[in-house]
């Protein structure tokens, strides 16, 4: 098949979450279709790194858009009833371009990463459409509104209706919707449309995300993450606050390594309390990774499934998460992980693991085995192999065709 695949993410190189995902589905399915990817690069030097993507597709369409251009579109959405994820994403040159794709070429699927990009194809009907959920991330800015005050609370509110009266649209709209974890199936199914929702879960690369190391640091903790991201943000600052002193308090040498591109002054500022080191952007995050004795992800918000837990897990780092950051991960708490939302708890926990190397041993390990059965990225993307054969059928004519599946029980 002739597929368009659309991202709101340029999907080269896939450094970080919002990139993982598409550039594994598009190298996937360039192993049996032709693929063209598009979307839009914030910057010439992503631009110009995007171009390694060529060798995992037919052929691709990028735009350049500025931040500021992003965001001024952004705001110009506040008052109206699009919502701003819209605007923040739209480049009239990459519209351009993929209409002249869809006039010229004879596509027979249409693939959309991320609702914000769909508003690219919406009126376009002509061959079957997939939307790709990932996260419904209308329920992660309903999250942000809840977590902020007055009025930036308002604001989120209100991006959060909009996306949610959007994505209902979307899900009518397109032949087959695809989420991320169950738990975001449970929310697109909760809008009562009866629309087919398939879950696609994220996969880890098991070869690249492979411990060769020995010992570690039993004092080093760890947190993965972009950090001008608000829920990495809020994360960092509420456990070097309430949860490091406590740690702290029992094993003085204990640190914390940031590791994250793009930290925030209110990140950077961290370094100013003791213990805390923030990287910045590596060029590989493995060698940390493997001197952490545990790796710490207290989000407070957070959706779908964090690559950040799974990784961790790959590399036999043991991972104390909050619920939030673990109910998207197809794991036991006790036994692949640890889970505790109280500072006390959390700490307790991290303790546990950092004093006791039998334990850590285990759930390390445990970890491991439950990615390498779950979470591979061939065992996520088979799905797609039986997503699309029905939508073949569409083409010439069928209805429309959907699945729920669950990769691993």
């Amino acid at each position: 098949m002739k597929i368009l695949f659309i991202c709101h993410r340029f999907p080269y190189p896939p450094e970080c979450g919002a990139r993982i995902r598409p550039f594994n589905m598009i190298r996937w399915l360039s192993t049996k279709h032709q693929v063209t990817v598009a979307s839009v690069a914030r910057s010439p030097q992503e631009l110009a790194k995007g171009k390694g993507i060529s060798q995992f597709c037919q052929g691709y369409e990028v735009e350049l858009i500025s931040p500021i251009r992003a965001w001024l579109q952004a705001l110009g959405c506040t008052l109206s009833s699009k919502p701003s994820s819209l605007g923040y994403f739209y480049v009239p040159q990459l519209h351009k371009k993929i209409q002249g794709l869809l006039k010229n070429e004879q596509f027979d699927l249409i693939w959309v990463h991320c609702s914000s990009v769909a508003q690219y194809v919406f009126d376009f009907a002509d061959c079957p459409r997939v939307m790709d959920f990932t996260d419904m991330d209308s329920e992660k800015w309903f999250q942000y509104a809840r977590h902020r005050t007055f009025p930036i609370s308002l604001l989120y509110l209100l991006e959060a209706l909009k996306l949610r009266r959007y994505e209902k649209k979307l899900a009518i709209a397109f032949n087959e919707c695809t989420v991320i974890s169950p738990g975001e199936r449970k929310t697109l199914e909760s809008y009562g449309l009866q629309v087919p929702v398939t879950v696609v879960p994220n996969g880890v690369d098991l070869d690249f995300f492979t411990n060769t190391r020995e010992g570690y640091d039993s004092r080093s903790l760890i947190f993965l993450g972009r950090m001008n991201y608000y829920p990495n943000i809020d994360a960092v600052s509420y456990f070097c606050r309430h949860v490091l002193p406590r740690i702290q308090r029992e094993i003085p040498e204990a640190q914390l390594v940031i590791l994250g591109s793009n930290p925030v002054r209110r990140v950077r500022n961290l370094t100013r309390l003791p213990g805390v080191t923030v990287t910045g952007a590596v060029p590989d995050v493995r060698p940390y990774l493997q001197r952490a004795a545990v790796s710490v992800v207290p989000l407070r918000v957070a959706s779908g499934i964090q690559n950040k837990v799974l990784e961790s897990m790959a590399m036999k780092v043991p991972v104390v998460a909050s619920s939030p950051a673990f109910q998207g991960v197809n794991a036991l708490e006790g036994e692949h992980l640890l889970v505790d939302d109280s500072a006390d708890g959390f700490a307790t926990k991290v303790l546990s693991l950092m004093k006791n190397p039998s334990l850590r041993q285990q759930i390390a390990e445990a970890g491991r085995k439950r990615i390498e059965s779950c979470y591979s990225w061939e065992a996520c993307l088979q799905v797609l192999d039986s997503l699309l054969e029905p939508l073949t059928l569409r083409a010439m004519g069928q209805g429309k065709a959907g699945s729920s599946v669950s990769v691993c029980s």
